[in-house]
């Protein structure tokens, strides 16, 4: 801020009504007295209708954003159970428990569920049920009723997943509820089902982020208004409350809608409801309508306020206006076209407090997460998520300028294909988690092994490809044997799995990426039918 600009500021506040002129002002506003109030009036209506849709927006948001949350929350669980669930620990033992297999299988299975549950921390309790509903194996230590609805089995084999009730556990003094997804044998045997019971605390985590403001209050109701669990600090009797029938009804068919009503409290309430997809649930949110309807009369008396500023000094306040307003709204203005044509560098001076230097700062913070946000898409858009090397597509685009800068330069490089031999018995024998974490420490080792002018990029599976700049097909073949001995030496994969590599220099075993790749793999196949580990140079 200029030093203009902090006079008129401070002129302002020290502004006294004392004067000749401030006597005339008065004598103005009291000439016209009933014109002003009629538009403060105005004013009040108008802008009691605007704090109204306000408030209906806001319930809106918050009830659609957690329903979303809650819908992604419900789908992250059961792919998690469906991914234990499909487990060799779990369908074999199970099988073998079924077939009378003994005490070896159940302890086995036992094991894994309690391994499971000691990293899953949402999960109070993990079940395995046979097709009757009865518990073949609990994490614990006695086993409690699943509370299963009636017709599940026919449920869990159309829909592959059933969720249950939601009820207070008093075995693990929880307020949980019930997610289980079907075990099938190899062939599609239907075994029984993985059941979980998850602690509704997590929900209630979730909620919170949710509650709009310090009086604000999120639920989660089931469709006949019975609530689950709130944002509020926990309570143990939330579930012996319930939410009037007719009421439940109304939100639920008009979604969106705000009603007011009693809540849960006893206190008088406006809320809004929207359904949570593919459950028989909905998030319910709400604020008390003591709360909402104050900022009414608040907002009138700062209506009137604005009314008689404006009668006393308008000249002054437009003089004004121009020198605090419209230089920074010229700014936020230069600066928002600045964003839109792409410009990501925009930072604005703060100048003042207030709205305009709460805005400025909120356009700040904006453009500083789109930057962050285009870096992490860009990062997110060559990145592979399990290994974190470069996905195929960036291989891709650097194998073709490698090409084109080598073929300028009439420089050598060389490509390596790798194949993680005999990876679908390390799958079958330890199970997907394994074998993804075994993927993830050759990818490891890999970064560990190169240069960091070097590219090393997930091609596809099990499979992986090194670009090496500048370097010959020897140098190659020294690297690709050294990544082979750190891979035997190595304490999680080593002794387990191998690698089989392909070598491709160019341009003498290709003069395009894809004759390269092509070369590479052909070798690398070679490798494999020779006796696999071992590294082998494409033959042209």
């Amino acid at each position: 801020m200029s030093s203009w600009e902090r006079v008129v500021s401070r002129g302002l506040r020290l502004l006294r009504l004392d004067s000749i002129r401030s006597k005339m002002l008065v004598f103005g506003i009291l000439a016209t007295l009933i014109p002003s109030f009629t538009t403060a009036w105005i004013s009040y209506l108008q802008n009691k209708r605007s704090l109204t849709e306000k408030i209906t927006g806001e319930l809106q948001s918050v009830s659609a954003q957690t329903a979303r949350e809650m819908d992604l929350w419900v789908k992250e669980r059961l792919y998690e159970l469906r991914v234990f669930a499909s487990s060799y620990e779990v369908s074999e033992n199970l099988d073998r428990i079924t077939r009378g297999g003994g005490a070896a299988a159940l302890a086995r299975l036992t094991d894994y569920l309690r391994s499971v549950h000691e990293r899953f921390a949402d999960y109070p309790e993990l079940l395995v049920v046979n097709p009757r509903g009865e518990a073949v194996a609990t994490t614990a230590r006695q086993a409690t009723p699943a509370h299963l609805p009636a017709n599940w089995a026919a449920a869990i084999r159309a829909d592959n997943a059933v969720l249950g009730d939601a009820y207070r556990d008093d075995a693990l003094g929880k307020d949980v509820v019930i997610f289980a997804v079907p075990i099938y044998q190899t062939g599609g045997r239907f075994l029984g089902a993985l059941t979980a019971k998850l602690d509704l605390a997590a929900v209630h985590h979730l909620l919170r982020r949710f509650a709009a403001g310090a009086t604000g209050r999120v639920y989660l109701i089931t469709a006949a208004g019975q609530p689950l669990v709130g944002s509020e600090a926990e309570h143990e009797a939330l579930m012996q409350r319930h939410l009037d029938s007719a009421v439940a009804g109304w939100l639920l068919e008009h979604e969106g809608l705000p009603l007011e009503f009693t809540g849960l409290q006893g206190v008088r309430v406006v809320a809004s409801a929207k359904r949570v997809p593919h459950v028989e649930w909905a998030v319910l949110a709400q604020v008390p309508a003591a709360e909402a309807f104050r900022q009414v009369t608040r907002l009138r008396n700062v209506t009137v306020l604005i009314v008689a500023a404006l009668l006393v000094g308008v000249g002054l306040l437009a003089y004004v206006l121009g020198l605090l307003i419209t230089r920074p709204l010229d700014r936020l203005t230069r600066g928002a076209a600045g964003v839109a044509g792409g410009d990501l560098a925009v930072d604005l001076p703060v100048v003042g407090g207030g709205e305009l230097g709460y805005v400025t700062e909120v356009f700040n913070d904006m453009v500083a997460r789109l930057r962050d946000s285009r870096r992490e898409l860009e990062r997110l858009s060559i990145t592979d998520d399990l290994t974190t090397l470069f996905n195929r597509r960036y291989v891709m685009e650097a194998l073709a300028n490698e090409v084109r800068r080598s073929r300028r330069l009439e420089h050598p490089f060389t490509l390596l294909m790798l194949d993680v031999d005999h990876f679908k018995e390390y799958n079958d024998a330890y199970g997907h988690l394994a074998g993804d974490a075994a993927l993830a420490r050759v990818a490891a080792i890999l970064k560990e092994s190169t240069r960091d002018v070097d590219c090393a990029a997930r091609y596809g599976g099990e499979e992986f490809v090194i670009l090496l700049p500048e370097t010959e097909a020897a140098g190659a073949t020294e690297t690709a044997q050294r990544i082979q001995a750190r891979l035997a030496r190595d304490e999680q994969v080593g002794g387990k799995l191998t690698l089989s590599v392909g070598v491709a220099q160019f341009p003498e075993d290709g003069e395009s990426p894809e004759e390269l790749l092509a070369g590479a793999d052909a070798a690398l196949y070679q490798a494999k039918r020779e006796g696999r580990n071992r590294v082998l140079r494409a033959v042209r």
